[in-house]
């Protein structure tokens, strides 16, 4: 949907993709087929909602801006399968928009101001998601998909990958948008899973991740001491507490946890 009247808005970090091999590159990736039930959400110009409204795929919206919203339901009015929302993706509840016997597959072009909360919203609707396919900033796909070990490793790295298998794409420049932002984007894969072994209390474990990167170059004993002031003396037997967080696997955030949980 080529529209040059509409000016960007800041307060909305709209950055608008032009670029049409882009464009078709993820649509392969995302690979839509007819029946399925998508949520596109931040739609702008519609340049993918072009492509999805046409797969014969349910179509669900999710835009905050007014002056887009209408661009777009008057273009699509007589698309039975394309629906619109008006509405903060913060506050969507997405799981309203799921059907019980269908599971969504959800696409975004994220405005890197509110892509991590938006993924941590959208990880409490992981048992009606399929996968999810976003443009995301560069540096935040490198956080995602990190390794224990490397700098770009940590708390949205750790909580993720704890949910999700995540698989970078491909890397998107800034000519592909209008207007350009300053930095790289990239397409990220996220799929839902699901471990053998889980956590016990997903809030605590939230909580003692958070602690340990609070102070990321410091020891776990160090960063979780507020934590062990409220357990019994000698709680963790057989966790190195004298190692730093970034050394810890996604695995290991789950046994540390699941144990000083187990302590209470």
């Amino acid at each position: 949907m080529s529209d040059n009247t509409h000016q960007a808005k800041k307060r909305f970090g709209q950055n608008f993709l032009v670029d049409d091999n882009i464009i078709n590159r993820i649509i392969r990736a995302v690979s839509p087929k007819t029946g399925e039930h998508l949520v596109e959400i931040g739609p702008g110009l519609g340049a993918l909602t072009e492509h999805l409204v046409n797969n014969d795929c349910q179509l669900d919206v999710v835009e905050i801006d007014r002056d887009l919203a209408e661009k777009l339901q008057q273009r699509y009015t007589n698309m039975p399968n394309f629906r619109l929302h008006l509405i903060d993706a913060l506050k969507a509840d997405f799981g309203a928009f799921a059907k019980p016997t269908q599971s969504l597959r959800v696409i975004g072009n994220l405005p890197y101001n509110i892509s991590t909360p938006l993924l941590f919203h959208l990880l409490a609707y992981k048992p009606c998601i399929q996968d999810m396919h976003f443009m995301l900033q560069r540096e935040v796909v490198d956080r995602l998909a990190s390794p224990e070990g490397h700098k770009t490793y940590g708390r949205l790295s750790i909580m993720v990958q704890y949910h999700c298998h995540v698989e970078p794409l491909f890397v998107v420049p800034s000519t592909a948008f209008k207007p350009a932002p300053k930095v790289e984007s990239a397409i990220v894969r996220l799929r839902p899973r699901h471990r053998e072994v889980s956590v016990t209390d997903p809030v605590f474990f939230a909580r003692v991740v958070n602690a340990c990167f609070q102070q990321r170059r410091k020891t776990i004993r160090n960063g979780l001491k507020l934590i062990l002031k409220e357990l019994p003396a000698n709680c963790v037997t057989n966790i190195d507490l004298g190692r730093r967080p970034e050394t810890f696997s996604v695995d290991e955030f789950i046994d540390l946890a699941n144990q000083l949980s187990a302590s209470r």
